[in-house]
């Protein structure tokens, strides 16, 4: 069964709630887990979508 594809624009916003949540000072692991990404996905999204804004 594969799991649900993100839209770009959540996938932006998921990884702007990281970099807040890193802010904070929790870790990338921790700060991932809890917007309910994996620590590898995490890297591979801002990979690809890093630059974009939400619009």
């Amino acid at each position: 069964m594969a799991g649900k594809r993100e839209k770009p624009e959540d996938i932006v916003l998921k990884l702007r709630q990281v970099e807040v949540l890193q802010g904070q000072g929790l870790s990338v692991g921790d700060a991932a887990r809890q917007v309910g990404i994996k620590q590898q996905g995490y890297y591979r999204w801002r990979r690809q979508y890093g630059g974009m804004s939400r619009d």
